[in-house]
């Protein structure tokens, strides 16, 4: 055993053991622990038992921590209702597409029931769950920040890696390998395209911190850091996160920053020369010649194929609109065998790379109502925590809203919105700004609650007032 998995082993033993007097802070390693724990070099399993690894034993032991915390404390669960139907309701469309799957298995025989449950269910809700538990905890402030900081510390450390394991001149030349670039992302844990896309976020979540304090040095050393995950997540590759990563910080200064927007012009003449690598990466399929000698936009080498399977998807949505076909629907319905055999080996051939199209192939109309609504209720949510004057609450509506968005657009060619280990993050962040948007709202309530008291007192004193004035 490597020196590595064993330091590993020692901190998940003491943060096991450290559950039991602060299950919040344990919760908090835990999700720094992500930075490290898909890594190539990471223990996938424990004696030789599927599912049995150091995240879920940590994971466990900090649930059942929280649980018996919860009875000793007697906590009161102040989710809002309509947001805890949402996720019930969220939660239950993933379960009966898992059940359909299982029932219909058509094209997946190989995929045995077992291996369905634990990786589409249950590998799907537990990324939720550490979110949930971050609402139910952070009912301080300095909870709060203890949150944020490790989850923007997750983050770094991915980014950094990234910085690590590739050449800078992936990025400061054009064409660069970008089965490399892959391969790297890879080997640290995540997809190129999942790093891509959460990095995109994390950088302009990292910018939304600055508030927090208050010295010109700590501002500069938040605004390095950001411009550290920038560079990781140019190194990656990912055309959908580049977008997510323009778009988002866009929406990010017309909400608040809006003095900056004035930067934005010079930003995109910069662009192609401090990092010409990834400007050509984002433009690959502009450009290209004809056989006539005309300029034309490649749409396969534009979308890495994916224009071939986006009009099969909507056709096969269209025959079943409103309900779907279940998990897995795209390999279930034959699409994937047949995109294959039409098309040959493709990117784009095997999944819908599209977040909207997924939902609506595998729940239909119905069944993607309750996702649709429970992300765009938060997105609301974080975009007003994110305009308020309160520095905290900023803040954390700022990095909640920057994962969001980079999530929301990068799923036009890619992501999901079932949960995975690569957006826990983001869960993470949107629980979070739950929990402001719930404290926010109680000290509203209770500000109403104090002034409609002190305007009744004064308007009984002004009551008697006025007949001994008569007199």
């Amino acid at each position: 055993m490597s020196i590595r998995i064993t330091a590993l082993h020692i901190f998940v033993a003491v943060l096991l053991v450290y559950a039991w007097k602060d299950w919040f802070k344990s919760l908090c390693g835990l999700i720094l622990l992500m930075a490290v724990i898909e890594h190539e070099d990471m223990p996938k399993m424990m004696f030789g038992i599927q599912g049995l690894n150091v995240w879920n034993v940590l994971f466990v032991g900090v649930f059942i921590a929280w649980l018996a915390s919860r009875r000793r404390g007697g906590l009161t669960w102040d989710m809002p209702r309509h947001l805890g139907v949402l996720l019930l309701m969220y939660i239950a469309v993933v379960l009966v597409g898992v059940l359909r799957a299982a029932l219909d298995r058509s094209y997946i025989q190989d995929y045995p029931v077992k291996s369905l449950i634990s990786e589409e269910l249950m590998n799907t809700v537990k990324w939720v769950l550490p979110g949930v538990l971050l609402f139910d905890g952070c009912r301080t402030r300095r909870r709060l920040i203890m949150a944020v900081v490790c989850l923007l510390a997750m983050y770094f450390l991915i980014a950094t890696q990234v910085v690590l394991r590739l050449p800078a001149g992936s990025v400061l030349h054009a064409g660069s390998d970008i089965n490399q670039t892959r391969r790297a992302c890879e080997d640290i844990g995540y997809g190129a395209c999942d790093m891509s896309t959460f990095l995109a976020g994390a950088c302009w979540g990292i910018v939304a911190t600055v508030p927090l304090v208050r010295s010109k040095k700590h501002k500069a050393l938040i605004l390095a850091a950001a411009g550290i995950v920038a560079f990781g997540q140019a190194l990656t590759g990912g055309r959908a996160g580049y977008l997510a990563w323009g778009t988002t910080g866009l929406v990010l200064c017309l909400l608040k920053w809006r003095k900056y927007l004035v930067l934005a012009p010079v930003i995109v003449v910069l662009l192609p020369i401090v990092v010409p690598g990834a400007v050509d990466r984002m433009l690959q399929g502009f450009g290209q010649t004809d056989v006539s000698g005309q300029s034309v936009i490649d749409d396969y080498s534009m979308t890495s194929g994916r224009t071939l399977a986006w009009p099969h998807i909507i056709d096969k949505i269209g025959e079943s609109p409103m309900v779907g076909y279940g998990r897995l629907a795209m390999k279930r319905t034959g699409l994937t065998e047949y995109l294959g055999e039409e098309y040959g080996e493709s990117e784009a051939i095997g999944q819908t790379h599209n977040m909207y199209l997924e939902t609506l192939l595998d729940n239909g109309v119905l069944g993607s109502i309750p996702i649709l609504l429970f992300w765009g209720i938060l997105v609301v949510y974080a975009a007003r925590l994110f305009r308020s004057n309160n520095r905290a609450c900023s803040a954390v509506g700022g990095l909640a809203l920057s994962l969001m968005l980079a999530q929301l657009i990068a799923g036009l060619g890619s992501q999901h919105f079932y949960p995975e280990e690569s957006t826990l993050g983001a869960w993470a962040g949107m629980f979070l700004a739950v929990r402001v948007y719930v404290e926010q709202s109680r000290v509203r309530e209770d500000a109403a609650v104090a002034e409609g008291r002190w305007n009744s007192q004064a308007l009984e004193r002004q009551r008697a007032a006025i007949p001994a004035v008569s007199a």
